[in-house]
């Protein structure tokens, strides 16, 4: 018999708040279950049921996700909410039925969460119910952010987990929702949200993992890079913000969690626990945030359509309004000069990463919203307009390929190939990135600067880079933050555009 917390019955709700609430109840009852277990097994306490136990084994310590539940018997949602909301592309149901998903990390979500509830009261009229789900938390999602106690356990005890408690199934994390293919059971639920809290969870961990950063500082606008060179910039005008007493930002956050509080702003609790890393992670993340979260986040994602998918992978489940990749690239066109912008309209995807998720023959379109903003930025950085403006940036298909020594392919295939798509400009990320903001819902687009024309004997010699490097990063990281500033303007209501939806489509963001 499992060993469980105590049962909390399902109720129902009309108030966002009170539903809310309910979760959060839920989540720290088990969690805390499971912290309080985990801890006497590490110190070698006898656990519940081991001792009636004939192979000296403990019962399994169990905890489960709360949920949240939506009943509707029409496809109609109620008039005058759904007018007012009309332009909302989610916060409702695709018809009648029964539609389910758990929650996890109600401290982190709790805004997200108290919105997505609102829209489904407000458009069909019906009660939330919250209860405890049958979806076992994984001890490993259990720990607090420095709690290592795992790293204690000897060798046989490690071992020993698996018989005890719940580990991360990847069965019950996959992609099946946001790619389109999960197929509910007769008598399942419909999904509520893109990811289970298991996906959720999981991709939690990855993220402290490979930015050296904790989620919860994560901002809703993230920019994307391939060059340090672009990050270091942004660390001097993150510090240059937290000096300014007036600035909007609250405090800029680096790898290791290590926290700079705007001028005259107080540390907070746990500050301190912050420590420069002895190296940098894979993909470090930095933070400029503000109080409501529309901050930026910026992660220097190297080079490679796999780095890009896979920590887009993992930022999804934050559900950003938006993310926008900075970056070099190589230009295709006589025409153009080093340092030249190239906005992108269109992708020609030969990375790869992404052909069993989101096949080929799904287009990945511009996003206007983000188009106009990008347009916008460089024209306000730049001060030129009209005809001046075009001789600087040019709008076209970008491609993205996985082979960096694409030139040295014999038979001139991919320049052909290139060549009969009439992409102006050639990188290795942007395609994965923009097709992986199109696959979880998360409005994207690229502004890329061009760094050499290899097709034109251009290519990047050292005394060269350095050149290009300090006339170009500066104004190009000031276009990307002014493009979020543009956006955050505009309301996050008008970046989730009905093109990233499907016909039939979850109710959460």
């Amino acid at each position: 018999m499992p060993y469980l917390p105590s049962f909390i019955a399902p109720t129902r709700y009309a108030n966002p708040a009170d539903a809310l609430a309910q979760v959060q109840l839920i989540y720290g009852q088990q969690i805390a279950h499971l912290r309080t277990a985990m801890q006497r097994y590490v110190a070698g306490d006898t656990l519940p049921g081991q001792a009636e136990s004939l192979t000296n084994t403990p019962s399994r310590i169990r905890a489960c996700y709360p949920f949240v539940r939506i009943h509707t018997d029409t496809v109609s949602r109620k008039l005058q909410e759904a007018i007012d909301s009309a332009q909302l592309s989610y916060g409702f149901v695709a018809g009648p039925g029964r539609f389910e998903t758990t929650l996890t990390r109600p401290d982190l979500y709790a805004d997200y969460y108290l919105e997505q509830f609102r829209l489904l009261l407000q458009n069909h009229g019906v009660e939330l119910e919250v209860g405890t789900s049958t979806q076992p938390i994984p001890v490993h999602f259990s720990f607090a952010e420095h709690d290592h106690i795992e790293g204690n356990l000897s060798a046989a005890r490690r071992t020993l987990m698996r018989d005890v408690f719940d580990l991360p199934d990847l069965a019950a994390m996959d992609d099946g929702i946001a790619n389109g293919t999960y197929e509910a059971r007769p008598g399942e639920p419909q999904p509520l949200s893109l990811f289970t809290a298991a996906r959720v969870d999981y991709s939690l961990q990855r993220l402290r993992h490979y930015t050296g950063t904790s989620p919860d500082w994560f901002q809703n606008f993230v920019l994307f890079t391939n060059y340090q060179f672009y990050i270091d910039e942004f660390v001097r005008l993150g510090h240059a913000e937290m000096a300014d007493p007036t600035s909007d930002y609250i405090c800029f956050v680096e790898p290791g969690n290590v926290v700079t509080r705007r001028a005259g702003l107080p540390a907070k609790t746990g500050d301190d626990l912050g420590a420069q890393p002895p190296r940098l992670p894979q993909m470090p993340a930095y933070h400029l945030m503000r109080a409501d979260r529309t901050g930026i986040t910026m992660v220097n994602i190297g080079v490679g359509p796999a780095n890009a998918k896979n920590i887009t992978d993992h930022i999804a489940v934050l559900r950003p309004h938006a993310w926008i990749m900075l970056g070099h690239c190589a230009g295709l066109r006589n025409s153009q000069q080093l340092g030249d912008y190239v906005l992108a309209h269109g992708y020609v995807r030969e990375d790869h990463v992404l052909d069993e998720e989101l096949p080929l023959w799904i287009p990945i379109p511009a996003l206007a919203e983000i188009q106009k903003a990008l347009e916008s930025a460089v024209a306000d950085v730049t001060g030129l307009q009209g005809t001046a403006l075009k001789s600087i940036m040019r709008t076209g298909t970008v491609a993205s390929t996985d082979n960096r020594n694409w030139e040295l392919l014999p038979g001139n295939q991919p320049q052909r190939r290139f060549s009969q798509s009439r992409a102006v400009a050639l990188d290795m990320e942007s395609a994965t990135i923009a097709a992986n903001g199109f696959r979880f819902r998360v409005p994207y687009g690229t502004l890329l600067c061009v760094s050499d024309k290899p097709l034109h004997g251009e290519i990047k010699l050292p005394g060269m880079a350095n050149h290009f490097y300090r006339e170009r990063v500066d104004q190009h990281l000031r276009i990307g933050m002014r493009t979020i500033e543009l956006l955050r303007a505009e309301g996050s209501s008008q970046l989730h555009s009905r093109k990233l939806r499907s016909f039939s489509e979850v109710a959460f963001q």
